[in-house]
């Protein structure tokens, strides 16, 4: 019996990190609360590893009560001293005050424009951006010129840790960049014009 060995960019011989990479990493995601959660997620990596974050992502939602934005931005000192004792997640004072504020310009920015998904995916036009196949990480882009207006506009609306950096690996997380290698089983070859 022959065994196949599937190709991926990351995460292969941990299954969290599999099960991500396989049905998650690159999916489209265009519900804003998902899109909230998962930026809150990315800021909390600033300094550390995908896979630390991963394996504390249910934590972190038991301790961030789903992410629900008007509830985390209705936080108390109370609550930040509980989240800063709480073990499961990285306890970083200055990520948790981000969070909480950041709920807040969540909120202020879909009072505004009434979508934040539509908000995040203008910055591509709506689309899944493409660049060249990458064969090797060291091709994969740390940020474009799409993360940097993300960034740029989203700190000018009162969101923090949301640098250039984090808004490209949060773009390339919820399908707005497609960065899967060549090597890849998730890769999808690039139609030629025609």
């Amino acid at each position: 019996m022959s065994t196949t060995t599937v190709h991926r960019c990351f995460g292969t011989g941990d299954p969290l990190m599999e099960a991500y990479h396989d049905l998650e990493w690159g999916v489209p995601v265009h519900d804003s609360r998902a899109l909230f959660e998962k930026l809150l997620l990315d800021s909390f990596q600033a300094g550390l590893s995908w896979r630390t974050i991963l394996h504390k992502r249910e934590n972190f939602r038991r301790a961030f009560r789903g992410f629900d934005p008007e509830r985390l931005a209705r936080s108390t000192a109370r609550d930040r001293t509980r989240l800063m004792a709480d073990a499961g997640i990285v306890r970083n004072r200055l990520k948790i005050e981000a969070a909480i504020s950041n709920a807040r310009a969540f909120l202020r920015l879909e009072a505004e424009l009434g979508s934040f998904a539509e908000y995040l995916w203008g910055f591509t036009g709506g689309t899944t951006l493409r660049g060249r196949a990458p064969r090797t990480w060291a091709q994969v882009p740390t940020h474009s010129l799409e993360s940097d207006a993300m960034a740029r506009d989203l700190q000018a609306r009162g969101f923090r840790f949301v640098g250039t950096t984090i808004c490209y690996a949060f773009m390339q997380a919820v399908g707005m960049v497609d960065d899967h290698l060549v090597s890849c089983f998730r890769y999808l070859p690039r139609r030629k014009a025609g």
